[in-house]
């Protein structure tokens, strides 16, 4: 996010010459794109999908042409799983994954990855945790074990707990003091309430100076098994190889619990709601939008057209061709469909001097009533599936983002042909489709409007 910012406010200084740059980005983009797209054609099917003696699916790309193979694990144990009154744990759990097993220590398990020359990381997440575990072919079989032993044989030393939990509360700290952060928490909390996905950093820390042991255990009992995990590999391995592997190093991990948690319902939202944070900075920090859609909704790649041509094309969008070209009210402002698991967020961003803040939400509301009463042009309609059809085998033009593509497929259960269709998925969006699920899916009348800075001149008036 940072580094984008950096960018745009760079590209700032050349504003007069704006046009013969786009033109000449937009002559590289081509080219760039068509070399990718020949490359991802080129690489045949994405994979195969097979299931382990356990239960655990496996996605499998078998990619011969370097000595590597990437792991990449998605398990049904994100913040979503977690007890309402417990927030933070299920991150918690995830990051101790690491820091000690029945066999090793933190220090051998690094000291193990870093001989072979690889990676091995677990990570917290809304919806899932994730794993990743990247070797040399030749060393595969001694990455499976480590993977394999983090996961299955966890101690969770009490130690480990209380310095995981003292460095999360000092990142909070940190986090404290930055702008969009306040602002994006506040967001998310009155977009989403008591939903995990609007819990905050101020309830995390709360929560974890009162954590337990058996609280971590309970979770990681609860939610980690093969039954609840995905593994996708990529690379210089065959399908007996892996399969014979994995059936080996994961034999004996028990089962999860599979059913899945029951989420209370974010608040309804019957207007404009608005909420003022006072913070003594130069610029207004402000978050808009609303519950948005879920990943498998049907509806998702014209909103993906719909929302490329409102806030999500970078330069070649509305809100900033209005708000940032026309107007000069900001460096950056977009907007975004996170579509997960559940409903994620329809948010719209942007920093803009105090005493713009009135005229850059005015004319934010305006660009959301013309996108759902006026039929994009031709060339809007044009330009956006140019881009997102594209674009999309810069998705799979690494291994890493290969297995990030298997275990989305799988996730979201798009099909292993998902990678052939998308195109035309794309393609087949017309404009009555963009002003349908702009109506059916934005509502400016009924939306959240959190706005940071220093309120006496912002003297906001919504």
């Amino acid at each position: 996010m940072r580094n984008e910012q950096e960018m745009r406010n760079a590209e700032c200084g050349v504003r007069n010459d704006s046009s013969s740059i786009r033109a000449i980005a937009a002559a590289l983009l081509v080219v760039i794109l068509a070399l990718a797209a020949s490359t991802a054609q080129a690489a045949g099917p994405l994979g195969k999908r097979l299931v382990l003696e356990n239960g655990m699916v496996l996605l499998l790309s078998e990619r011969h042409e370097l000595p590597l193979v990437t792991v990449n694990m998605a398990i049904k144990a994100g913040s979503v799983t977690e007890p309402q009154d417990k927030p933070g744990l299920a991150a918690l759990a995830a990051s101790l994954l690491m820091q000690g097993t029945v066999k090793r220590t933190a220090n051998q398990i690094n000291r193990e990855i870093d001989f072979i020359g690889g990676s091995l990381g677990v990570s917290g997440g809304d919806d899932h945790a994730g794993a990743s575990l990247r070797v040399l072919a030749k060393d595969l079989v001694t990455g499976l074990d480590l993977l394999a032993d983090v996961l299955m044989n966890p101690v969770f030393d009490q130690k480990e707990i209380d310095r995981k939990v003292k460095e999360t509360l000092a990142s909070i700290k940190r986090e404290k003091e930055e702008p969009e952060v306040i602002a994006g928490e506040a967001f998310s909390k009155a977009v989403f309430g008591r939903h995990p996905y609007g819990r905050t950093n101020d309830e995390v820390a709360a929560f974890l100076p009162s954590v337990k042991r058996q609280d971590i255990l309970d979770l990681y009992q609860r939610r980690y098994g093969p039954r609840n995990s995905i593994i996708a590999v990529v690379g210089d391995v065959t399908e007996k190889e892996i399969v014979s592997l994995l059936n080996e190093k994961f034999r004996g991990w028990k089962q999860g619990e599979s059913a899945e948690p029951k989420l209370p319902a974010p608040p309804a939202i019957r207007k404009l709601a608005v909420t003022k944070l006072s913070k003594n900075i130069t610029q207004a920090n402000i978050a808009m939008g609303h519950v948005g859609i879920r990943r498998e909704n049907p509806d998702f790649y014209a909103v993906a057209v719909m929302n490329y041509i409102l806030g999500g094309g970078g330069f070649s969008s509305r809100l900033v061709d209005n708000i940032r070209d026309n107007r000069g009210l900001t460096y950056d402002v977009h907007s975004m469909f996170a579509a997960q698991k559940e409903p994620g967020a329809f948010r719209i961003w942007t920093q803009t001097k105090s005493e713009s803040a009135n005229e850059a939400i005015a004319e934010i509301l305006k660009e959301l009533d013309r996108i759902r009463t006026e039929p994009v042009t031709d060339k809007e309609l044009a330009d956006a599936k140019a881009y997102l059809t594209g674009s999309f085998p810069l998705r799979m033009d690494t291994s890493a983002k290969i297995a990030g593509m298997l275990t989305n497929i799988e996730i979201y259960d798009l099909g292993l042909d998902y990678p052939d269709r998308y195109a035309a998925l794309i393609t087949a969006v017309t404009k009555n489709d963009i002003l349908r699920v702009a109506r059916k899916y934005i509502d400016p009348r009924k939306m959240v409007i959190v706005v940071l800075g220093d309120q006496e001149k912002i003297k906001l008036k919504y």
